[in-house]
Protein backbone atom coordinates (compact mmCIF):
# COMPACT_ATOMS: atom_id res chain seq x y z
CA UNK A 1 0.00 0.00 0.00
CA UNK A 2 1.08 3.58 -0.72
CA UNK A 3 0.20 5.69 2.30
CA UNK A 4 -0.75 9.27 1.44
CA UNK A 5 -1.58 12.50 3.26
CA UNK A 6 -3.46 15.29 1.47
CA UNK A 7 -3.08 18.90 2.60
CA UNK A 8 -5.01 21.78 1.06
CA UNK A 9 -7.00 24.59 2.63
CA UNK A 10 -9.78 24.13 0.06
CA UNK A 11 -12.05 21.22 1.05
CA UNK A 12 -13.40 20.83 -2.50
CA UNK A 13 -9.86 20.34 -3.79
CA UNK A 14 -9.07 17.80 -1.09
CA UNK A 15 -12.26 15.91 -1.84
CA UNK A 16 -11.55 15.85 -5.58
CA UNK A 17 -7.99 14.61 -5.16
CA UNK A 18 -9.11 11.99 -2.65
CA UNK A 19 -11.77 10.63 -4.98
CA UNK A 20 -9.21 10.22 -7.78
CA UNK A 21 -6.66 8.48 -5.57
CA UNK A 22 -9.20 6.07 -4.11
CA UNK A 23 -9.80 4.60 -7.56
CA UNK A 24 -6.52 2.74 -7.04
CA UNK A 25 -6.80 0.00 -4.37
CA UNK A 26 -3.05 0.21 -3.70
CA UNK A 27 -3.36 3.75 -2.32
CA UNK A 28 -4.47 4.49 1.24
CA UNK A 29 -5.41 8.03 2.35
CA UNK A 30 -4.33 8.01 5.99
CA UNK A 31 -5.03 11.67 6.82
CA UNK A 32 -6.14 15.06 5.49
CA UNK A 33 -5.08 18.53 6.62
CA UNK A 34 -6.62 21.98 6.12
CA UNK A 35 -3.46 23.99 6.87
CA UNK A 36 0.30 23.63 6.86
CA UNK A 37 0.80 23.24 10.58
CA UNK A 38 -1.71 20.40 10.76
CA UNK A 39 -0.12 18.78 7.70
CA UNK A 40 3.36 18.90 9.21
CA UNK A 41 2.19 17.36 12.48
CA UNK A 42 0.35 14.60 10.64
CA UNK A 43 3.47 13.84 8.59
CA UNK A 44 5.53 13.56 11.77
CA UNK A 45 2.90 11.28 13.32
CA UNK A 46 2.14 8.97 10.39
CA UNK A 47 5.32 9.13 8.27
CA UNK A 48 3.38 8.62 5.01
CA UNK A 49 5.05 7.51 1.79
CA UNK A 50 3.76 10.57 -0.07
CA UNK A 51 2.46 13.96 1.06
CA UNK A 52 0.36 15.93 -1.43
CA UNK A 53 0.79 19.55 -0.38
CA UNK A 54 -0.60 22.83 -1.62
CA UNK A 55 2.19 25.39 -2.00
CA UNK A 56 0.23 28.16 -0.26
CA UNK A 57 -1.51 27.22 2.99
CA UNK A 58 -2.33 29.02 6.25
CA UNK A 59 0.05 28.74 9.24
CA UNK A 60 2.83 27.01 7.24
CA UNK A 61 3.43 26.86 3.50
CA UNK A 62 4.05 23.67 1.59
CA UNK A 63 7.56 24.91 0.85
CA UNK A 64 8.32 25.27 4.56
CA UNK A 65 7.04 21.76 5.22
CA UNK A 66 9.14 20.30 2.41
CA UNK A 67 12.28 22.01 3.73
CA UNK A 68 11.65 20.66 7.22
CA UNK A 69 11.08 17.16 5.89
CA UNK A 70 14.39 17.36 4.01
CA UNK A 71 16.37 18.79 6.93
CA UNK A 72 14.92 16.28 9.40
CA UNK A 73 15.49 13.40 6.96
CA UNK A 74 11.88 12.23 7.06
CA UNK A 75 11.32 9.60 4.38
CA UNK A 76 8.05 11.13 3.14
CA UNK A 77 8.22 12.32 -0.47
CA UNK A 78 6.48 15.58 -1.30
CA UNK A 79 4.31 16.28 -4.32
CA UNK A 80 3.12 19.85 -4.71
CA UNK A 81 -0.40 20.55 -5.93
CA UNK A 82 -0.42 24.11 -7.14
CA UNK A 83 -1.85 26.69 -9.49
CA UNK A 84 1.58 28.29 -10.00
CA UNK A 85 2.97 27.71 -13.51
CA UNK A 86 5.93 30.10 -13.16
CA UNK A 87 9.38 28.59 -13.61
CA UNK A 88 10.77 30.44 -10.58
CA UNK A 89 8.17 28.87 -8.30
CA UNK A 90 8.82 25.45 -9.83
CA UNK A 91 12.56 25.75 -9.14
CA UNK A 92 11.95 26.92 -5.59
CA UNK A 93 9.65 23.96 -5.03
CA UNK A 94 12.17 21.47 -6.36
CA UNK A 95 14.97 23.13 -4.38
CA UNK A 96 12.93 22.48 -1.23
CA UNK A 97 13.26 18.74 -1.83
CA UNK A 98 10.02 17.93 -3.65
CA UNK A 99 9.70 14.92 -5.94
CA UNK A 100 6.61 16.08 -7.77
CA UNK A 101 4.96 19.22 -9.10
CA UNK A 102 1.36 18.91 -10.29
CA UNK A 103 -0.75 21.77 -11.56
CA UNK A 104 -4.21 21.84 -10.02
CA UNK A 105 -5.76 22.32 -13.44
CA UNK A 106 -4.31 18.91 -14.38
CA UNK A 107 -4.83 17.20 -11.01
CA UNK A 108 -7.52 14.80 -12.22
CA UNK A 109 -5.23 13.50 -14.96
CA UNK A 110 -1.89 13.72 -13.15
CA UNK A 111 -2.28 13.20 -9.40
CA UNK A 112 -2.65 9.41 -9.43
CA UNK A 113 0.37 8.92 -11.67
CA UNK A 114 2.40 11.41 -9.63
CA UNK A 115 1.87 9.49 -6.40
CA UNK A 116 2.84 6.16 -7.94
CA UNK A 117 5.86 7.67 -9.69
CA UNK A 118 7.40 9.42 -6.67
CA UNK A 119 6.71 6.33 -4.54
CA UNK A 120 9.17 4.59 -6.88
CA UNK A 121 11.75 7.29 -6.12
CA UNK A 122 11.29 9.07 -9.47
CA UNK A 123 10.29 12.65 -10.25
CA UNK A 124 6.90 13.58 -11.66
CA UNK A 125 6.06 16.92 -13.28
CA UNK A 126 2.79 17.84 -15.00
CA UNK A 127 3.52 17.18 -18.69
CA UNK A 128 2.71 20.72 -19.86
CA UNK A 129 5.53 22.15 -17.71
CA UNK A 130 7.92 19.18 -17.90
CA UNK A 131 10.26 21.36 -19.95
CA UNK A 132 11.16 23.15 -16.71
CA UNK A 133 12.67 19.94 -15.33
CA UNK A 134 14.68 19.31 -18.50
CA UNK A 135 15.98 22.89 -18.41
CA UNK A 136 16.79 22.55 -14.71
CA UNK A 137 18.79 19.35 -15.25
CA UNK A 138 20.65 20.82 -18.22
CA UNK A 139 21.54 23.91 -16.19
CA UNK A 140 22.91 21.75 -13.40
CA UNK A 141 24.95 19.65 -15.82
CA UNK A 142 26.37 22.77 -17.48
CA UNK A 143 27.28 24.21 -14.08
CA UNK A 144 28.94 20.98 -12.98
CA UNK A 145 30.96 20.76 -16.19
CA UNK A 146 32.24 24.29 -15.66
CA UNK A 147 33.41 23.66 -12.10
CA UNK A 148 37.17 23.23 -11.64
CA UNK A 149 38.24 19.74 -10.60
CA UNK A 150 41.30 17.62 -9.91
CA UNK A 151 41.32 16.71 -13.60
CA UNK A 152 42.38 20.30 -14.38
CA UNK A 153 45.66 19.79 -12.51
CA UNK A 154 48.97 18.70 -14.00
CA UNK A 155 50.64 15.43 -12.97
CA UNK A 156 53.07 17.34 -10.71
CA UNK A 157 50.26 19.32 -9.08
CA UNK A 158 48.29 16.14 -8.39
CA UNK A 159 51.36 14.57 -6.81
CA UNK A 160 51.78 17.56 -4.52
CA UNK A 161 48.07 17.62 -3.69
CA UNK A 162 48.32 13.96 -2.70
CA UNK A 163 51.13 14.76 -0.28
CA UNK A 164 49.15 17.70 1.09
CA UNK A 165 46.27 15.27 1.75
CA UNK A 166 48.71 13.33 3.94
CA UNK A 167 49.11 16.48 6.03
CA UNK A 168 52.70 17.03 4.98
CA UNK A 169 54.28 20.46 5.22
CA UNK A 170 55.75 22.39 2.31
CA UNK A 171 59.29 21.54 3.47
CA UNK A 172 58.47 17.84 3.82
CA UNK A 173 57.00 17.79 0.31
CA UNK A 174 60.06 19.59 -1.08
CA UNK A 175 62.39 17.08 0.57
CA UNK A 176 60.38 14.07 -0.64
CA UNK A 177 60.15 15.29 -4.26
CA UNK A 178 63.70 16.71 -4.29
CA UNK A 179 62.55 20.16 -5.33
CA UNK A 180 62.88 23.57 -3.72
CA UNK A 181 60.62 24.98 -1.04
CA UNK A 182 59.73 27.83 -3.39
CA UNK A 183 58.71 25.42 -6.17
CA UNK A 184 56.28 23.66 -3.84
CA UNK A 185 54.84 27.00 -2.76
CA UNK A 186 54.35 27.99 -6.41
CA UNK A 187 52.58 24.71 -7.08
CA UNK A 188 50.36 25.21 -4.04
CA UNK A 189 49.40 28.68 -5.26
CA UNK A 190 48.67 27.40 -8.78
CA UNK A 191 46.55 24.53 -7.44
CA UNK A 192 44.53 26.94 -5.31
CA UNK A 193 43.93 29.24 -8.28
CA UNK A 194 42.83 26.39 -10.55
CA UNK A 195 40.43 25.04 -7.93
CA UNK A 196 39.15 28.49 -6.89
CA UNK A 197 40.32 27.93 -3.32
CA UNK A 198 41.10 30.77 -0.94
CA UNK A 199 42.10 30.92 2.69
CA UNK A 200 44.89 29.32 4.67
CA UNK A 201 43.32 25.92 5.26
CA UNK A 202 41.10 25.54 2.19
CA UNK A 203 43.71 23.67 0.13
CA UNK A 204 44.45 21.21 2.92
CA UNK A 205 40.75 20.65 3.50
CA UNK A 206 40.13 20.07 -0.21
CA UNK A 207 43.05 17.64 -0.44
CA UNK A 208 41.85 15.60 2.54
CA UNK A 209 38.23 15.53 1.30
CA UNK A 210 39.36 14.31 -2.14
CA UNK A 211 42.13 11.97 -1.01
CA UNK A 212 40.56 8.92 -2.65
CA UNK A 213 40.56 10.63 -6.06
CA UNK A 214 44.30 11.33 -6.03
Amino acid sequence: MIKVIIADDHPVMRSGVKSVLLTDPKIEIIAEAKDGEEAYNLILKHQPDVALLDVEMPKMTGLEIARRIASEKIRTRVVFLTMYKEEDMFNEAMDSGAYGYVLKENAVEDVLESVKTVFENRYYISPNISGYLVKRLNTRNDFASQQPSINDLTKSERAILKLISQDKTTQQIADELHISYKTVENHRNNISKKLNLSGTHSLVKFAINNKEKL
